[in-house]
């Protein structure tokens, strides 16, 4: 798991994934004439900091946003979320401005959020939790395990995928942003109908750790029954441990699917996290394991 540390030391607050968008190219550089395909590998400023690998003859895509929650520095000590992360007084923050590396704490005041620390922090920079990585023998905890396990993922599926495209998206945490242009790059050159989505649900009442993946039958948004229908005949022919999600809320680059003026399906699927956006996302390594080996399978079988 050597890989996943060093993805989740990266930050990469939405709107700022140019860092861990080099490290994923210099990792496909380095790994990818060792693996059963060969991706073609797009990137640049037509994707911004978006990356897509091509496979083989591809039928299906897989999406994994590399952004993460944070803060913004605002003024007179105020910071700004950037999406939803969960704002403790005491939480530690990390960034850097061009005076040099940071290290501070949240402090609430009268509803409203500030840093702590003697110095005044240039307006504008991103603030992100200071990493602590815990792995033990049952769990894997950390901050920004949404999404770095669903980038993870879709880097280990590169290692042995023959047929499909891995979408490596932007600003998914704050109202998406980037895969309308995403979405016409792959369905105009290779007429891609399905997609999976390749993130991080939550632990609820009816997803639990130690079940196996999750597989989403909708959210906010609702996919289209007739595709859902072939993932679970899938899912249940490969034998993988898997649970079902059900949920009037939440969202995910699906939603984008779904809104685009393309023909495509979507899906979810990924592990249940607890502790959602804060410093102490919690992830069962079986549930993270049986998402690894279901994505194999289903990329080879849709």
């Amino acid at each position: 798991m050597e890989i996943l540390r060093e993805l989740l030391q990266i930050q990469g607050v939405s709107g700022e994934e140019s860092t861990i968008s080099k490290f994923i190219l210099g990792w496909v550089s380095k790994r990818k004439e060792n693996w059963k395909v060969s991706p073609e590998i797009y990137f640049g400023d037509e994707l911004q900091d978006c990356i897509v690998l091509k496979f083989g003859n591809p039928r299906t895509a897989v999406f994994a946003h590399m952004d993460t929650i944070g803060f913004t520095v605002r003024y007179e000590n105020q910071l700004v979320t950037v999406g939803g992360p969960e704002a403790e007084d005491g939480f530690e923050l990390v960034g850097k401005d061009s005076l040099g590396p940071i290290q501070c704490k949240i402090k609430k005041n009268n509803g409203q959020l500030f840093y702590d620390l003697p110095r005044a922090i240039e307006r504008g920079t991103n603030l992100s939790f200071k990493q602590n990585i815990r792995v033990d023998e049952e769990f894997i905890q950390a901050a920004y395990l949404d999404n770095r396990l669903g980038v993870y993922n879709a880097m280990k599926l590169c290692e042995t995928l023959e047929d499909g495209v891995v979408v490596f998206s932007t600003y998914e945490e704050h109202h998406g942003g980037s895969m309308p242009f995403l979405l016409r790059f792959i369905y105009e050159k290779w007429q891609i109908r399905q997609s999976l989505i390749s993130d991080i649900t939550w632990v609820t009442e009816g997803v639990h750790h130690h079940q196996g993946v999750a597989i989403s039958l909708r959210d906010r948004n609702i996919p289209r029954k007739c595709y859902i229908d072939r993932i679970l005949e899938l899912a249940a022919q490969s034998g993988i441990p898997h649970q079902l999600e059900v949920e009037g809320m939440g969202s995910s680059d699906g939603r984008e699917v779904q809104m685009s003026p393309y023909p495509m399906d979507w899906c979810f699927v990924g592990a249940p996290e607890d502790n959602v956006h804060s410093p102490d996302e919690k992830v069962s390594l079986h549930d993270l394991d049986c998402m690894l080996q279901m994505y194999r399978y289903l990329m080879k079988h849709l």
